[in-house]
Parts: C-alpha cells; structure tokens; sequence
C-alpha cells in the first residue's frame, strides 16, 4: 500500500513497485515533485536517467516511460500519450492487472536505453 492512497490505486502502485524492483534490482527508486498540492511527490524508478515515473490518477494508476517512444510493446501495455513522439504510459485501472513478465521487459529496455 502507498501511503495516503488506501484504496486500489495505492494497492495497484505498490504491486507496479515491486515488480519493478524485481526487473531490476539495482535500479533506484526516489520522490521527487513534491508540492502543495501532492506533499507526498511523485515515485521516480531511474538507472543511468529516468527510467519510468508513477502518478495516482483518479481513475488510474500511471507510469510514464520518458523515452517509450523507442520501446518495443509486442504486448500493447502502453496505452497512453501514444501520440507523443518521445513518451509512452501505462494507464491501469481498477480490476486491470499488468503482469510482471511484460512489465520486466518494458524496464528492461528503458534501462538499456538510457545505458546506450
């Protein structure tokens, strides 16, 4: 569970969290973006730059790859900011699940990315 959000976007985000961290488990995860208006600020998971960041939405849990644009998504996850010429996002909403395997490679491919 995230903290401040206890219902199933703070669940979702830390389910994303792990599996993050088992996709690559010298990748660092900070807060950053904290304001007013969201004290808690934003997850950032970087290696070698920014590898994806989590925002609570509020129908939706958001990560937003920065260069995703360039990734390759056999599984069609991204399914946000598809227009963007550089950034890709993963919207999930309640009752969707994102399953570790596909999410690995997504990670996977932005740390190479930014390491290249």
């Amino acid at each position: 569970m995230i903290r401040g959000t206890d219902d199933w976007r703070g669940e979702t985000l830390a389910r994303l969290r792990q599996a993050i961290r088992r996709a690559d488990p010298t990748i660092v995860e900070e807060v950053k973006w904290r304001k007013p208006s969201n004290p808690d600020g934003v997850p950032v998971w970087s290696r070698d730059g920014i590898v994806c960041v989590g925002n609570i939405l509020k129908s939706a849990v958001r990560l937003t790859f920065p260069q995703g644009a360039q990734i390759r998504d056999p599984r069609k996850l991204f399914n946000t900011r598809l227009e963007s010429r550089t950034v890709r996002a993963i919207d999930v909403h309640e009752g969707e699940r994102v399953t570790d395997s596909d999410l690995k490679a997504l990670i996977r491919q932005a740390v190479e990315l930014n390491r290249s």
